[in-house]
C-alpha cells in the first residue's frame, strides 16, 4: 500500500492555502482522528490549523492539484469550487472530493463542463475521472456521468473504451472482489 505521507508536491510559485481548510473536511484522517465529511477539529475559526507545527506527516505532505499546479484556474480553488482535486499516485486518476455539504457542485458551470473536458483528454491514457461525495462515487466521461455508488476495498473500476457517437468514450462499472 502506498503512503501518502511518502508523496510529497510542492506548492507552484504564488500557489498558498490561505484561508482554505476544505481538505481538512473532506479527507480522514485517522492521526488525528478525523473522519471524512466533518470538520476536523483542529481547524480553526477564519482558516488554518491550530495543531500546524505539529500536524500529522499525512497533513504535511498534502496539496491538492490547485495548489501544485499553476494552470489550474483559481475559480478551483477548494474553498471557491467546493471541491478538491488530487491525482492517485498509482492510477492517475483524477481524483475530485466534494464537500458533501455542497454535494451538487460539481455539477454546475463551469466544472461539470472541465471536468468533461479532462476526461476526455484522460481517456486515451486510461486515466479517469472519479467524482467522490462522501461515499459515493461518480466516473465522468466525455459523453456521460456514471455513477458507481460506494467503493469498499475489494472493489475496482473495470472499463471498456470503444467509439462513441461523439467520439472515444468508455464503458465503466464497479467489480467486487471477493476473497
Amino acid at each position: 500500500m502506498l503512503d501518502p505521507a511518502a508523496i510529497v508536491a510542492t506548492p507552484a510559485p504564488g500557489r498558498a492555502c490561505g484561508p482554505c481548510t476544505l481538505c481538512c473536511k473532506v479527507y480522514e484522517v485517522p492521526a488525528v482522528e478525523s473522519p471524512a465529511g466533518l470538520w476536523c477539529r483542529h481547524v480553526r475559526s477564519g482558516g488554518g490549523c491550530g495543531i500546524h507545527a505539529e500536524r500529522p506527516d499525512h497533513c504535511r505532505a498534502f496539496h491538492c492539484l490547485w495548489m501544485t499546479e499553476s494552470w489550474i484556474g483559481p475559480e478551483w480553488r477548494p474553498d471557491r469550487a467546493k471541491m478538491v482535486l488530487s491525482l492517485d499516485p498509482v492510477t492517475r486518476f483524477l481524483n475530485v472530493q466534494v464537500d458533501p455539504g455542497q454535494a451538487s457542485s460539481w455539477k454546475r458551470a463551469p466544472y461539470h463542463d472541465q471536468l468533461r473536458r479532462w476526461a476526455a483528454a484522460s481517456l486515451p491514457l486510461r486515466r479517469y475521472v472519479l467524482v467522490h461525495v462522501g461515499t459515493t462515487t461518480t466516473v465522468v466521461l466525455p459523453d456521460r456521468d456514471v455513477p458507481l455508488g460506494t467503493f469498499g476495498p475489494g472493489d475496482r473500476l473495470v472499463a471498456r473504451e470503444r467509439m462513441g457517437p461523439a467520439g472515444p468514450t468508455a464503458d465503466v462499472e464497479k467489480v467486487s472482489q471477493t476473497v
